[in-house]
């Protein structure tokens, strides 16, 4: 078969890590590179340094793919006179592309955290803070009451202006039949009754589940079908249903309780050596059962890792402040990694992902230069 395009290898990384879900200002996506051209070689990397971007240019790779972005501010050109410049300039010389997968890779299924969480051997895995859902996921419900002789009517329009499509399936309802009771007041035009008369109307609840995009849409149909003047409704946003899958951060189990300190050196073990080394905040004998963890820079999490029922937080640059009150609610223990070796457990989990998905038609290799930026320690 013949080697497949760049193009297909972003569709793919794109398909697993969706540019849409990165946050608002991060910058991930294709930075560089031809999508027409071929790739047979990919070099997967945490940092878009120099020495990462010569390593890709002297194995002959087409596409580098690392974590980080290379610009995460806009700016007018890339000439070889800055370090940015320098590295963009030796990929475009040897050919190689570049594409970046941030935050949309941190919180994606088989994504940075999840990859971590992997690497510490935790089980039964899901996200910390689970993401929302998709806007045209999420779901309302919309009950009404309308006079018996016009529900048809009504339920046809609501469903032609997109409620109650449930799956493969339209014009799903349900109906209960009552009585309503209303008196109208001196200056309303009533379908029924009169005005200062107390009217009692066989009516039916009607109610139907919505996509929330259409919430707009379907009262204006209620609004312009229903017969009555001041027709009564209300909506209620529904929870979803089925656990998400992605977001930021994750928690587990160890399949065997440990202490803190064997759980630092457990750690220690499961991710890349660099100089700086492994921290840990909590007492030493503390148990160790359940793990709650965010590759990266993760303290914003901290409230969240609060109400979790973890026993230990691992992640990345956590702050004297915040880690010093975190630890005085004597809640969860601290863990500290290197944000570059955290990070690093996902190039292989990503290697191999597209390794399955392309066989022999590409070569996938990472990376295996230390970019954390702490080199020396006394």
């Amino acid at each position: 078969m013949p080697a497949p395009r760049l193009g297909d290898v972003v569709d793919l990384l794109h398909g697993w890590y969706p540019p849409d879900t990165a946050a608002g200002w991060d910058a991930v996506g294709l930075v560089n590179g031809d999508p027409e051209a071929p790739c047979e070689r990919v070099l997967f990397a945490v940092d878009p340094t120099l020495p990462v971007a010569q390593e890709a240019a002297q194995w002959g790779a087409q596409l580098l793919v690392t974590h980080h972005p290379l610009f995460l501010k806009p700016v007018h050109g890339f000439a070889p006179t800055t370090p940015k410049g320098r590295t963009l300039w030796a990929l475009s010389q040897a050919g190689c592309g570049l594409l970046a997968a941030h935050t949309n890779a941190d919180q994606a299924e088989a994504g940075v955290s999840e990859a971590m969480a992997l690497a510490l051997g935790l089980q039964d895995i899901r996200p910390l803070e689970p993401a929302a859902p998709a806007a045209a996921e999420q779901l309302d419900k919309l009950t009404t009451y309308v006079p018996a002789a016009d529900a048809d009517r009504l339920r046809r329009a609501l469903a032609d202006a997109g409620a109650g499509r449930l799956g493969d399936y339209d014009n799903a309802s349900f109906s209960t039949p009552g009585e309503g009771r209303f008196r109208p007041l001196d200056g309303a035009a009533p379908h029924i009754g009169a005005v200062g008369e107390l009217s009692v109307v066989d009516e039916v609840r009607i109610e139907a589940v919505l996509p929330r995009v259409r919430r707009s849409a379907v009262i204006e149909a209620l609004l312009v079908a229903h017969p009555y003047e001041v027709p009564a409704y209300d909506v209620v946003e529904l929870a979803p249903t089925v656990p998400a899958q992605t977001g930021f951060g994750r928690i587990g189990t160890l399949p065997t309780p440990m202490t803190l300190a064997d759980f630092a050196a457990h750690v220690a073990g499961s991710v890349p050596r660099t100089t700086a080394g492994i921290r840990a905040g909590g007492r030493a004998d503390r148990t160790i059962r359940t793990v709650a963890l965010c590759g990266g820079a993760g303290d914003s999490l901290l409230p969240v890792v609060r109400s979790s029922g973890a026993d230990v937080y691992v992640t990345s640059d956590l702050r004297h402040h915040l880690s010093s009150e975190f630890l005085e609610q004597d809640g969860a223990a601290l863990v500290d990694v290197p944000h570059w070796a955290a990070e690093w457990t996902w190039l292989p989990l990503v290697a191999g992902r597209l390794r399955a998905a392309l066989g022999d038609r590409v070569e996938a290799r990472v990376s295996e230069i230390v970019t954390d930026p702490w080199t020396v320690r006394i």
